[in-house]
């Protein structure tokens, strides 16, 4: 398992503006276009939400090659509570998937949220994507309606998690 500092940075911080590009590409690639929603960049600002980006050690530096944020979305409700917070940008770089660097950013997403007063993380995305279906199912994820910007695309697949025990279905 490859080494992974997590750090909090802007969204137009150049690590996460490069990362968000790649992100992009795989889109185009698994769907045939880049993410048109809107997002704002404001979104990902404290208390509001948070962008992070993962480095791994290399040659005394570190490689960004990780990103993951979430934003207040609390017009979608999910295991009874409208105080969710929305993963966005969830991306490893191709050469270290598989390593359970996803997974450590994820936890991070939710103890952030968590940390803001979230109760619930919500996300969406595709059948194009079986990986991420299953990262998420793996951790505690469950399908909700659908929600966002593509609501009504067929390939998309929306799912909840509640970050609190007290919280259920």
């Amino acid at each position: 398992m490859a080494e992974l500092e997590i750090r909090r940075v802007g969204y137009g911080h150049p690590d996460a503006v490069r990362l968000v590009e790649e992100v992009q590409a795989e889109y185009v690639v698994r769907y045939g276009g880049r993410d048109k929603t809107p997002l704002d960049p404001l979104m990902f600002e404290p208390p509001t939400g948070s962008f992070f980006v993962g480095y791994v050690p290399v040659d005394g530096g570190a490689r960004p090659v990780a990103s993951g944020a979430w934003r207040a979305h609390e017009d979608v409700e999910a295991f009874g509570s409208r105080r969710t917070a929305e993963v966005k940008r969830m991306y490893v770089v191709p050469d270290l998937r598989g390593q359970g660097l996803a997974r450590r950013m994820l936890a991070v997403l939710e103890e952030s949220a968590t940390a803001a007063g979230h109760d619930v993380m919500i996300l969406e995305t595709g059948t194009a994507q079986p990986e991420a279906i299953a990262l998420y199912e793996s951790s505690g994820y469950t399908p909700i309606p659908p929600f966002g910007y593509y609501r009504h695309a067929p390939l998309n697949r929306c799912f909840a998690k509640p970050l609190h025990a007290n919280l259920s279905a």
